[in-house]
């Protein structure tokens, strides 16, 4: 709610900016059709801007804790008595909403008279143009292209200019920024600036179609009696355009004005300063965010569940940063928010900002921006037993010296923890060098489905293929087509003859597929009764881990990494599986379509030597 009355307060306040501007530097200008623009650019700005938002942010230093705000000493306070409040933020919003719906009513009652005005009149069409001569005693208008007039009240030099001056409206659309003030008016109805500033746009509009209908007319000053004599009828049609206005002095002097210089034309630009002052004075929020200068190092590591480091370097690829996101938010529940993200020629980064926070509103801000490419900045995220999730930024010193101490891993620490057979119960003993840490099991290999050669069609079926007879070029030709006749009725006999090599062919596929299955369906159980056993090797490592009371940090790390490695490669196996399963499908399917398409084949030779 508070919102909503920010938005109307500032929408407000750009009203009365565009407006008093108008009115005190523009409305004198013949610059009709500009003037039109700017109210209307004023509206827009009004609903648009307030939305638009620059947040900036600041760095501030951690502030220390004083520990006297965590002292549990008993402060006493004294007890009040509840009393009755008015909430005027309510208040304030059922007035509006009162308001809103009474214009809002009224907006729809206008058109309902406009609708009985225009509904069941003769039309007739002008070019563009819909004309409207009705029998009532009101002002002409227009509404779009529709303009309706009374012709027994006027003589044919003013219904002439009062045409004029309705086409210009009609032409240029002015409908559309009638109902534009209107809706405004609906919208803001409580602020006089609104009713001002929609008499303003209405007031050029006027101006608009009295300086292009007088460019058509010969007669200047008869068009302006017809100004006069128009004042006499009250009755108009709201939301439209309508030839009589209160305001005829004005349009007779305005007819009658020198045109403006064009030096003036400078005067829209002073518009512009205020804008920027709006924006600088409300349209900047400023955020503090403390700099990240601490570690997460005060955890001890007999505590630790897990641990997980991401990383991001200059030459990270957008797939990878956003994959690495979504692990951030769906396992640990930590949103992160990329902005600023900046890459060279090369498409290496060179600018990011990273934004990380969790349920509980903590919030970790790290920045890194460089022409040659962005420092690797590392996200530690630490699960600890009693369930407590602690995340930071790594340092740049604390990332270098972990890649440092990476790099110095050798092959033989790497093979020595591949070479760990998994233990078989939780008291297997510890591997020497890794301070009581058992290496994590190996996951068992998944099953390829059986090869092997296919049997191929029988080369004795396809020699004796017979060829079908050629089909005489004479028709007329009794005899040649009587051979022909009996060569088809043989060719057809060969074909029968030839049907069971093929079935032959068929079944001996069958039965290969059918023990290649069974073989690959034993070796999945196989598989399944070994993965079952990983699982539970899985537990035992999980509970060992937790149990090891001389916990080596280090050592953790390798032994998840080398249990990494292991897990991708388990993926990597189960993937070429699948590969291998449907490259054997398709194999099989390739098969098949290549029978069907050569029965198709021989049936479609049979036909047409039929037809033939």
């Amino acid at each position: 709610m508070e919102a909503l009355f920010i938005f109307i307060a500032k929408s407000s306040g750009l009203l009365a900016l565009f407006y008093f501007a108008y009115y005190l530097l523009l409305r004198k200008e013949t610059f009709f059709n500009s003037n039109r623009w700017f109210l209307l650019a004023g509206l827009i700005t009004a609903v648009v801007l307030p939305f638009l938002v620059y947040t900036k942010v600041v760095w501030i230093d951690p502030v220390p804790v004083s520990n006297m705000a965590y002292s549990p000493a008993f402060t006493p306070h004294a007890t009040q008595e509840e009393s009755f409040e008015i909430d005027w933020n309510l208040v304030s919003l059922a007035i509006y909403t009162l308001g809103f719906t009474a214009f809002l009513v009224k907006f729809g009652i206008d058109f309902y008279s406009l609708n009985s005005v225009l509904k069941g009149k003769k039309i007739h069409q002008q070019a563009d143009f819909k004309f409207i001569d009705t029998n009532e005693n009101i002002a002409p208008f227009s509404y779009f292209d529709y303009i309706v007039y009374n012709s027994s009240l006027y003589s044919a030099s003013e219904l002439e200019s009062i045409i004029e001056h309705e086409k210009v409206h009609s032409d240029q659309n002015h409908t559309i920024d009638v109902l534009i003030s209107r809706i405004f008016c609906v919208l803001f109805w409580f602020n006089p600036i609104i009713w001002l500033y929609k008499k303003a746009i209405l007031q050029n509009l006027e101006f608009i179609a009295d300086s292009e209908a007088t460019k058509k007319i010969s007669d200047k000053k008869a068009y302006q009696y017809t100004l006069l004599k128009i004042t006499a009828h009250e009755s108009c049609v709201a939301i439209t355009n309508h030839f009589y206005q209160s305001l005829i002095k004005k349009r007779i002097v305005m007819l009658n004005k020198n045109q403006s210089k064009k030096r003036n034309y400078l005067k829209y630009y002073a518009i512009i300063p205020a804008l920027l002052a709006f924006v600088l004075l409300f349209q900047v929020k400023t955020i503090a965010q403390e700099k990240v200068t601490e570690s997460i190092t005060n955890i001890d590591p007999k505590g630790i569940e897990s641990m997980d480091v991401f990383n991001i370097s200059k030459t990270t690829t957008d797939a990878e940063i956003e994959e690495r996101l979504n692990i951030l938010k769906e396992k640990h529940q930590i949103t992160a928010i990329i902005s600023g993200l900046k890459r060279d020629s090369n498409n290496q980064i060179t600018s990011i900002q990273i934004e990380l926070k969790n349920k509980k509103g903590t919030v970790k801000v790290k920045r890194s921006e460089s022409t040659n490419g962005i420092e690797k900045i590392g996200i530690i995220v630490i699960k600890e037993k009693n369930g407590k999730i602690s995340f930071n930024f790594s340092d740049d010193e604390q990332i270098r010296n972990n890649d440092k101490a990476d790099a110095q891993d050798s092959e033989a620490e790497i093979n020595e923890v591949e070479n760990i057979e998994a233990p078989d119960a939780p008291n297997a003993p510890d591997v020497p060098g890794t301070s009581g840490t058992p290496a994590p099991p190996t996951p068992p290999t998944p099953p390829a489905f059986p090869g092997g050669p296919m049997p191929q069609v029988p080369a004795s079926a396809m020699a004796n293929m017979p060829k079908p007879p050629t089909h005489p070029g004479n028709v007329n030709d009794k005899a040649a087509m009587k051979k022909f006749e009996k060569e088809m009725a043989e060719f057809e006999k060969k074909m029968e003859a030839f049907e069971p090599d093929m079935t032959a062919y068929e079944k001996e596929v069958e039965e290969v597929m059918s023990k290649r299955e069974a073989i690959f369906e034993k070796e999945m159980e196989k598989y399944d009764i070994a993965m079952e056993k990983f699982n539970a090797d899985m537990e035992k490592f999980n509970q060992q881990n937790n149990q090891n009371v001389n916990f080596n940090k280090r050592q953790y790390q390798i032994d998840m990494k080398q249990h990494a490695i292991d897990m991708k490669q388990y993926e990597k196996d189960m993937k070429q599986h699948a590969k291998d399963m449907k490259q054997q499908e398709k194999d099989m399917k390739q098969h098949q379509k290549d029978m069907i398409q050569h029965e198709k084949d021989m049936a479609r030779q049979q036909k047409e030597m039929a037809k033939k």
